[in-house]
C-alpha cells in the first residue's frame, strides 16, 4: 500500500496520518463502549442523554488512615503495583494543608473528568478522548505513549504503565506502553449499576463521603447536594469544568 505524502499541496502531518489509519477500524474500548472514529467520538450502549456523569466528595467525612476507595478501584480495575515500578495514579489519597491556619483535609484524587481535558488537548492521536455524558477516556489501542497527557494533566491523575501486566480485567484494559487512569468505572455506567467501585467501598466503611451521579438531573442526589451545599473545585482557577467535586476542604 502507498501512502501520499502531500495532500491539497500541504504535507501530512504524523497526528493526521494516523487519523487516516485510526478511521478504517471500530475498536471495542470497553463493556458498551465502542470507538467509532479516530477523532475520539464515542458511542456507548448504556449512554444516558444529556448525562453529566460526576463525584462529590465530602472531605470532612473522609478520614485520613482509610484507604478503602483506593482499594476498590485496584481490586475492580487490576492496577496492583505488585512491586513494579510502574506507580499507578488512578486514584490517590492526599493531605492538603492550609498554610495560614495548619488545618489539614485527607481526600482521594482521582481524574477529575474536566470538560475542556488539557489531556485531550495535548494527545497526538487521539487516543485521549471524553465522551458525551463527561468520562475522560484512553484508548489503549491508539495511545502511543508519549505521555503528553501526563504532562499536561494538572492532578497527576495519569500514569505510564512500564511492565507487560497480567490477570487484566476484561471490563478495563490495560496496556504496557500506555497511559492510563481513573475512567469513573465507565462498565458500571453503561451496564446501569448507577455507581462506581470507589463509592461502593466509601459507602461500606460507614463514612459516606463519596457520592456519585447525573450533575445535569436535578433530581439526582449529588445534583440536589450540589446545589443545596457549598462546593468547589481543585484548581477552579484553571477554568476546565470538573466533574469532581469536593466539600469541607
Amino acid at each position: 500500500m502507498i501512502i501520499p505524502t502531500k495532500e491539497k499541496g500541504a504535507d501530512i502531518s504524523r497526528r493526521d496520518l494516523l487519523k487516516k489509519g485510526g478511521a478504517m477500524a471500530t475498536v471495542t474500548l470497553a463493556s458498551g463502549v465502542t470507538l467509532m472514529s479516530f477523532g475520539g467520538k464515542a458511542r456507548a450502549d448504556g449512554l444516558k442523554p444529556g448525562a453529566r456523569w460526576g463525584l462529590l466528595i465530602d472531605a470532612g467525612k473522609c478520614p485520613e488512615d482509610c484507604s478503602a476507595c483506593v482499594s476498590a478501584c485496584s481490586k475492580e480495575h487490576g492496577w496492583e503495583n505488585n512491586g513494579l515500578n510502574t506507580d499507578p495514579q488512578w486514584i490517590r489519597k492526599v493531605t492538603l494543608r492550609e498554610k495560614s491556619s495548619g488545618r489539614e483535609n485527607s481526600l482521594p484524587v482521582m481524574c477529575q473528568h474536566c470538560d475542556e481535558p488539557p489531556c485531550v488537548d495535548v494527545c497526538p492521536t487521539g487516543a485521549s478522548f471524553k465522551r458525551e455524558d463527561g468520562i475522560v477516556l484512553v484508548n489503549k489501542h491508539t495511545c502511543i505513549g508519549c505521555r503528553y497527557c501526563m504532562m499536561a494533566c494538572p492532578f497527576k491523575a495519569r500514569s505510564f504503565v512500564h511492565e507487560p501486566v497480567t490477570d487484566q480485567r476484561t471490563h478495563s484494559p490495560r496496556g504496557n506502553g500506555t497511559v492510563e487512569g481513573c475512567n469513573m468505572c465507565v462498565h458500571k455506567i453503561d451496564r446501569g449499576d448507577g455507581t462506581t467501585a470507589c463509592v461502593e467501598a466509601c459507602q461500606a466503611t460507614g463514612n459516606n463521603a463519596m457520592m456519585f451521579g447525573d450533575l445535569n438531573d436535578p433530581e439526582s442526589d449529588i445534583a440536589i447536594a450540589v446545589s443545596t451545599y457549598a462546593s468547589v473545585e481543585l484548581r477552579a482557577d484553571l477554568g476546565l469544568g470538573l466533574g469532581v467535586r469536593y466539600q469541607n476542604i
